[in-house]
């Protein structure tokens, strides 16, 4: 899993590339969100619209990153799921827990709320 991270307006984003299947890029990806919290940066949009495929460990690693997130109280959204990946969310469940939108400017403006 590869990933940049950019600022839009006021919010963080983090777009992953690739396959997203934990091992070490769990850390990594853990790693990225703390300091991204110490520099008072709580809003983050992650752009799953370049993710080719995810795995259950891919979904740990979103859900430690919305919950990190959320103890620090800030707020993780998705974005651009491709129709596998949300099909997967679907299944698990995990639909219901993560705030999904089909585009990123979408998910930019849900923070612009604020």
């Amino acid at each position: 899993m590869k990933y940049s991270v950019s600022e839009k307006y006021n919010c963080v984003i983090i777009e992953l590339k690739g396959n997203v299947m934990g091992g070490p890029d769990a850390e990594t990806f853990r790693e990225a969100l703390h300091k991204l919290i110490e520099k008072g940066k709580k809003k983050v949009v992650v752009d799953l619209g370049k993710v080719k495929f995810v795995n259950s460990s891919g979904l740990g690693i979103l859900i430690g990153g919305l919950t990190t997130m959320r103890n620090a109280g800030g707020e993780l959204v998705i974005c651009q799921a491709d129709k596998k990946i949300e099909s997967l969310l679907v299944v698990t469940q995990l639909i219901k827990v993560f705030k999904h939108f089909r585009t990123l400017d979408a998910a930019v403006a849900h923070f612009d709320k604020d």
